[in-house]
C-alpha cells in the first residue's frame, strides 16, 4: 500500500495515489474520506430520475462474495492478453501525435488505463511519462482546478486525455464541451483515447470490439481503493479540486496493482503485434460514427424508454448498471454470451430478467429500472430532461 497525503489548494488533503505505486499516477482529487456520502441505491436512483446529479454522493461500495470474485479472475485470465494488445496499440496511437505524453485518466474508470498506457511507454521506449487521475462530470464539465494545475507544469499540447471505454459517448461530448469552452488559447486537445470504442465515437483506441475490461467487474477495490468522483458544494469549494474517498478499510481485498502487474506481464508476449497492428491502425479510417449512440435511440424506442440516459451499452456500462444503479433488464447479445458470466452472475443475484437480441451492435446493454409515481394522469416517468446528442 502506498498511500500519501499531499495538499491541494487551501491546503486540503489529497487521495495521492490510492493504492498504487506513486509513480504511476497521482490523482488531483480532494480526500473526502471521513464524509458521510454513501446512500442506498434505490433511493440514489429515485433521486436522479427526480433531478439530484449523481456526483453528490455515492453508491455504497458493492463487494462481491467468492464465486464472483471466481468470475472476474477468470474474466482476467481470459482477458489479459487482449487488455495488454489493446493497451499497446492506442499508446502507440496516442505516441505518434505525442511523442512524450502527459497522461490524465478520467477517474476512476479511466484510472487502470492510464496507468498500463506509462506502464508501456516505459516498457517499449524506456519513456517515464507523468500520469494524473482527474474527474470529469457528465452535465458539469472538466475539473479546471486539476486542468490548471496540469497546464501550469506541463506543455498543454502534450496533455493526453485517457478513459477505459465508450458507450454511448457521452463523456466524449462532456470532455469536448469542456475543452472547446477553455479557448483556443490554452492549446489543450479534447480528443479522448480509450481502450476499447465499441460506440465508435473516438478516433484513438486500442479496439472497437465491446469485450470485457476486467476492470469493470469491481468497484474500488480494482481502481486503486478510489470512489468515484464527487462535486457537492458542502464539500468542494471553488478552488477546490473534485472529491473522492480512499476505502482504506477495503485493502485486504484489493486487486488494484495485482490487475496492473497482469497486464503488464503479458507485453512481452503482444509487443511484435503491437507493431504490425498500430500503423495498420493508423493508416486506417477512424472517424467517429457514432452508431453505438444510434443504437442506443433505436433501443430506447422499441422498449418506450423516455430518455436515452436510460440506456447504458457495452459490457462496461451494464456491469455498472447491476453494481450501482437499478436495473430493469439486460439485453445479450447471443454469440456473445460465453463472455458475460460476470453480467449474468450479477442479473442473477440482483433477479434482473436476461433477453438475448439478435443483431445488438454490443456484448450486451444494460436498462436502468424507471422509477414511477402516481400523478393524476396516472404513472409517470421520472427522468431529466436535457438529451445528448453525438458531437457534430
Amino acid at each position: 500500500m502506498s498511500f500519501s497525503q499531499p495538499l491541494g489548494p487551501g491546503g486540503r488533503p489529497l487521495i495521492g495515489s490510492g493504492s498504487y505505486l506513486p509513480e504511476d499516477v497521482t490523482f488531483l482529487l480532494t480526500d473526502l474520506s471521513d464524509a458521510n456520502l454513501e446512500r442506498p441505491t434505490e433511493d440514489r436512483e429515485e433521486g436522479f430520475q427526480s433531478g439530484r446529479h449523481y456526483s453528490e454522493d455515492l453508491p455504497i461500495e458493492y463487494q462481491p462474495d467468492a464465486a464472483y470474485l471466481d468470475i472476474y479472475r477468470q474474466a482476467l485470465e481470459r482477458s489479459a492478453r487482449r487488455v495488454a494488445l489493446a493497451t499497446g496499440i492506442v499508446a502507440e496511437l496516442v505516441r505518434h501525435t505525442k511523442p512524450a505524453p502527459v497522461l490524465a485518466s478520467i477517474a476512476r474508470a479511466g484510472t487502470p488505463i492510464g496507468i498500463l498506457m506509462r506502464r508501456w511507454y516505459l516498457f517499449r521506449h524506456g519513456l517515464d511519462v507523468p500520469h494524473y487521475a482527474i474527474s470529469v462530470i457528465k452535465d458539469r464539465g472538466l475539473d479546471l482546478n486539476a486542468v490548471r494545475h496540469i497546464t501550469d507544469r506541463h506543455d498543454p499540447e502534450a496533455v493526453q486525455f485517457v478513459d477505459g471505454w465508450t458507450g454511448k459517448g457521452v463523456m466524449t461530448r462532456v470532455l469536448t464541451d469542456a475543452v472547446r469552452g477553455l479557448g483556443p488559447d490554452l492549446r489543450l486537445d479534447e480528443t479522448l483515447a480509450v481502450l476499447a470504442d465499441p460506440a465508435r465515437c473516438v478516433p484513438l483506441f486500442g479496439t472497437r470490439d465491446d469485450f470485457l475490461i476486467p476492470s469493470a467487474c469491481l468497484n474500488s477495490t480494482v481502481s486503486g481503493l478510489v470512489s468515484r468522483t464527487v462535486l457537492n458544494a458542502e464539500h468542494i469549494g471553488p478552488d477546490d479540486f473534485h472529491g473522492a474517498k480512499f476505502y482504506r478499510e477495503l485493502a485486504e481485498h484489493d486487486l488494484s496493482q495485482h490487475f496492473v502487474d497482469t497486464i503488464v506481464g503479458w507485453f512481452d508476449d503482444v509487443a511484435d503485434e503491437v507493431d504490425r497492428e498500430w500503423p495498420r491502425l493508423w493508416s486506417a479510417d477512424r472517424t467517429p460514427t457514432w452508431d453505438g449512440w444510434a443504437a442506443v435511440e433505436r433501443i430506447a424506442d422499441q422498449f418506450d424508454i423516455p430518455d436515452v440516459i436510460m440506456v447504458k451499452p457495452g459490457v462496461g456500462e451494464a456491469t455498472r448498471v447491476l453494481l450501482r444503479r437499478v436495473p430493469w433488464r439486460i439485453l445479450v447479445a447471443p454469440d456473445r454470451l460465453d463472455e458475460l458470466a460476470h453480467v449474468l452472475a450479477l442479473a442473477q443475484a440482483r433477479g434482473v430478467p436476461v433477453e438475448e437480441m439478435a443483431d445488438l451492435p454490443f456484448s450486451c446493454v444494460g436498462l436502468v429500472r424507471p422509477v414511477r409515481t402516481e400523478s393524476g394522469d396516472g404513472p409517470v416517468f421520472h427522468t431529466p430532461a436535457a438529451r445528448w446528442r453525438p458531437v457534430a
